[in-house]
């Protein structure tokens, strides 16, 4: 697993020859990597897999074998959760193929930047299995349980300007600047109230969990969190002084 920094953004690099096929041993490497972030967040983070591909999905190999098929589920556990988890905004810099498990990988960040050649899909229905990282769960969060089953019952893939239609993709850009334009996004939101981000996405990951009522209940506890917040101190006196678009956020 490979992480550079640009400036406060974090880059987490999955590599592993040929088309990314995600294997116990890397997925454990990328939660653990995920994990540590975690522990002193970035002001974002970007989730890639390199020009070529994202990842074509799990490592078949491992989830044929009926004695390693387990760990390699558990794995894939862990590093969608560690990704959830992050307490800042996350973002999958999708090229190539997201497939299978690196599809429900990309849709365990916030944010998917796609570019125009990519392909996503979960097929895992052509191996005569079901996704088993998200793929059945946040997919149908995302999408709706239709398109979710036309997807998942077909195992077709669509391409960028579909993703982005049905709304798996959030921006679609040339593949030439696809990182570019997935780290100034991330370069955008490292620069903003962090600490709001957070519980606002924290609040909106628990709205399909709980009723409405609860649900309203959890925003409400997020908005009095960040009220509390010097960023949202000094936020508000920059609009009262200066009007909108001059706050300068910091860590808190």
């Amino acid at each position: 697993m490979l992480v550079e920094w640009h400036g406060a953004v974090a880059l987490v690099r999955i590599d592993r020859p040929r088309a990314n096929a995600l294997s116990t041993a890397v997925l454990t490497a990328l939660a653990e990597e995920v994990e540590r972030l975690g522990d002193d967040p970035p002001g974002a983070l970007v989730l890639w897999g390199g020009d070529r591909l994202f990842s074509a999905g799990a490592d078949v190999e491992e989830l044929a074998d009926s004695r390693r098929a387990p760990a390699l589920l558990d794995a894939f556990r862990r590093a969608c959760d560690s990704l959830v988890a992050v307490p800042r905004a996350t973002v999958a810099a999708v090229a190539g193929y997201a497939l299978g498990g690196g599809l429900e990988l990309a849709l365990a960040c916030d944010l998917r930047v796609v570019s125009q050649s990519a392909r996503l899909g979960q097929p895992e229905i052509l191996l005569g299995v079901v996704p088993g990282a998200g793929g059945t769960q946040r997919l149908a969060r995302l999408v709706g349980p239709g398109r979710a089953k036309d997807l998942v019952l077909t195992g077709r893939q669509v391409a960028a300007d579909e993703a982005l239609r049905i709304g798996i993709a959030d921006r679609v850009v040339p593949a030439d600047v696809l990182i570019d334009a997935a780290l100034a996004l991330a370069g955008e939101l490292a620069a903003g109230a962090r600490l709001a981000q957070g519980l606002a996405k924290s609040a909106i990951d628990a709205a399909f969990d709980v009723p409405l009522e609860a649900g309203l209940a959890v925003e409400r506890a997020a908005m009095d969190s960040a009220l509390a917040t010097r960023d949202a101190a000094a936020a508000m006196a920059s609009f009262l002084r200066d009007g909108p678009g001059h706050a300068v956020f910091g860590d808190g």
